[in-house]
């Protein structure tokens, strides 16, 4: 993709949060791009997958009634843009849920409250649950390689679908933290030959389409079933964390005082 279209997207990326804020009367606190963009594997058909967290007033917190917790808009010209609750992504991240960890962790940021992400990725280590976030990653992987052919084929977009989450859930079993986002940091849990080989299928991979159909290499086909039986059988013995949500309670009250309307 030109620069010049990265700026002008962005441009636009940018515009629109602001009429979202306007239109919707609340604060945008962060705003990222998730996706094969932000895990840094991208094809020229890619969409802009524009995620971000807001808060609105004090008052609309204080209610009986069941409100609305996210912001959704039809899909446009490859901008994709979705948008949670604070409450919402707090609670997520109360059940270790991954969502939070990787939007804190893009390397593509659009907007940002000063200190925001820093302070809720420091709390979001207090709530990482190395079971659920193994299983959730091998949960994605494994339906993934359901759509392998009998002839070891498999479409670009959905390889990066099993390597990823898979590198991720290794990277949780192995590190006991929460997994890295992008994809170069989570290739050194693979031996080098096989790092090479998938470094040199993301240069592919930004050159053609998402639904074009690969054949898998023999010697990688076989180290992702080997590790996928190693990390489901690890993962078992592993015990379930509780956590207390004193902290997030902290923060999001505080969040409330700052930003309230």
């Amino acid at each position: 993709m030109s620069s010049f279209k990265r700026t002008t997207m962005k441009t636009r990326i940018l515009n629109q949060l602001q009429e979202i804020e306007t239109n919707n009367q609340l604060k945008i606190l962060y705003a990222c791009e998730s996706g094969s963009r932000g895990w840094q594997f991208p094809s020229p058909d890619s969409d802009f997958d524009v995620r971000f967290i807001y808060i609105r007033s004090a008052n609309f917190y204080l209610s009986v009634a069941e409100k609305q917790d996210h912001l959704g808009f039809p899909i446009n010209d490859e901008l994709d843009i979705y948008g949670w609750d604070l409450k919402k992504v707090l609670q997520l991240t109360a059940k270790s849920n991954t969502t939070p960890f990787e939007w804190l962790q893009s390397p593509i940021v659009y907007s940002e409250v000063a200190g925001f992400r820093s302070e809720l990725w420091a709390l979001c280590q207090h709530f990482f649950s190395q079971r659920i976030n193994t299983n959730h990653y091998l949960g994605i992987g494994k339906s993934a390689m359901s759509t392998i052919t009998d002839n070891n084929e498999i479409s670009i977009k959905k390889l990066f679908y099993v390597l990823r989450p898979l590198l991720a859930a290794k990277w949780c079993l192995e590190k006991n933290g929460i997994a890295a986002m992008t994809i170069d940091p989570l290739l050194e849990l693979m031996p080098q030959n096989l790092q090479e080989m998938v470094q040199d299928l993301v240069i592919f991979k930004t050159t053609t389409v998402e639904a074009l159909a690969v054949k898998i290499d023999e010697d990688l086909k076989n180290w992702i079933e080997r590790e996928f039986e190693l990390c489901s059988e690890a993962v078992k013995i592993i015990e379930q964390t509780k956590f207390d949500y004193g902290l997030l309670d902290t923060f999001f009250l505080k969040m409330i005082k700052a930003y309230d309307n």
